[in-house]
Parts: structure tokens; sequence; C-alpha cells
């Protein structure tokens, strides 16, 4: 039996309140279907979704029949944000990796943009993922009126008010907030390492090394010839004749 959503009372964060602030340079760049006139925008804001929801996406990770139904104008940008968190590699990546907890606070960073305002707003999504399972997770998120009102159908998810005009240093991203694997799991994959050796070797670069006929690889076999040293006697500078030395013409 799925119980109701349960009461959280928001924060006043930062995606809450109004920007007044003139855009710049850092401001997030806002992908909306109306702004799309050729292809290659296209392109560009479905490599924004994936940044946004995956933070990097390999060749394999690549959802082609979304990307071919977006382009075709058959499903809208949020039905498209739909399926890349309901992919496989999503659910691998955030669910099997992570805790309820974790994974909803992942989800509703790309999704509604925002933090989580509390444990209590964590608990109650959480309780969501335990009774409806993800796919009644991710449903109440991209149908609730914050989606609606932030995103609507045409608007791709972004990072809110990221950006704070009043400090020095805004938010950090949530790629970087909140990685994808937690502690735990990183533990199990074998990540971070410190790997330290206590003998240093040594490198020689592809360039320098000896090539055929080099006299260097005859060194050692040049240094192990036992030559006997040559007995010359020890001649006076006395008893030199210098006089029959001098040739005569």
């Amino acid at each position: 039996m799925a119980i109701p959503l349960l009461d959280y009372a928001p924060a006043s964060q930062n995606s809450r309140v109004a920007g007044f602030g003139v855009g710049n340079d850092n401001s997030p760049k806002i992908y909306n279907i109306a702004n799309i006139f050729s292809s290659s925008d296209m392109g560009e804001l479905i490599e924004a979704a994936y940044r946004q929801m995956f933070f990097h996406a390999f060749a394999s990770d690549r959802e082609v029949t979304l990307e071919s139904q977006l382009r075709s104008g058959n499903i809208s940008i949020r039905q498209f944000v739909r399926g890349l968190v309901l992919s496989n590699t999503y659910r691998t990546s955030f669910y099997d990796k992570n805790s309820n907890y974790r994974f909803v606070e992942q989800t509703v960073q790309r999704v509604l943009g925002r933090d989580v305002y509390s444990e209590k707003e964590k608990i109650a999504w959480s309780a969501v993922v335990m009774t409806k399972g993800i796919e009644g997770f991710i449903d109440e998120l991209l149908d609730s009126d914050e989606y609606l009102e932030a995103f609507g159908d045409d608007t791709l998810p972004y990072q809110r008010r990221r950006v704070l005009p009043s400090q020095r240093i805004g938010e950090m991203p949530f790629n970087l907030k909140s990685p994808r694997y937690d502690a735990y799991y990183r533990a199990q994959l074998g990540f971070p390492q410190l790997v330290w050796q206590n003998t240093v070797r040594s490198y020689v670069s592809t360039d320098r090394t000896p090539k055929t006929g080099d006299p260097a690889l005859f060194l050692n076999m040049a240094r192990g010839i036992n030559i006997p040293p040559i007995n010359t006697p020890k001649v006076s500078a006395q008893n030199i004749d210098y006089e029959r030395l001098v040739p005569r013409r």
C-alpha cells in the first residue's frame, strides 16, 4: 500500500529566492526547446542533459532511442529526462551504489536543480522509493509543482542559483559535492589507492635506449677482456744517445 508523501518544511534556499543579478559568463546556460534552431543546437542540448544527469556519458551509456525521439519531436525534454533517470546507466551508477537516502539526494539535485532541504525531505522521498519504486519516485518528482514551475516540459533542468552575488564563491557543483559512489562502495571498488614504493625506479626514455651497433652495447664485453700488461724496460734519460737518434741529411 502506497503512503502519501510525508510533510517536510521547505527551507529558504537560494533556489527559492528570485534572482535580480545580471547574467554573466558564470551564469548557467538555460536550454529550452524554443531556442533550438539546428541539429547542432539539439546536440548541444543532449550533451548538456547527459552532463546534468550522468556528469559524463560514454558511448555505451548513451540512450540512442531517446535521442532519436527527442530530435524528431516525439517526446518533450521532460520525457527525455525521465528516460535518462530511469535508464540502466543511472540505476547502476546511483541506485545500486548508494542507500535510498543518498539516491534521493542525488536525484533531487539533478532533477530539481537544488539541494535537499533537510533530512526530513530525504526520509519523505525515501518512503516513496520504498513503496512506489524508482519509477513512482521519478514520476512524482517530474509531476511535482516545483518541477513544472521551474522547468516545465521544454526546459532542461540545471543547478539553480549556483552563483551568488553576495558571496565571492558560489555553490559547489552537485557532481563534486555528491560523488557518484558512496564511501562504502568506493572502498569496495578499491579507490582511491595510495601507492608508495621505497625504491625509486629509474626510467630510460625510448629515444635514449642504445640501438644496434651502439658502442655502449659492447662496454661490458670490453671490460671483460683481460689484456696482460706489456713489460717495457725502463730507460734512464742519461743513457739515451740523442746524437745517434738525430737523423742526418
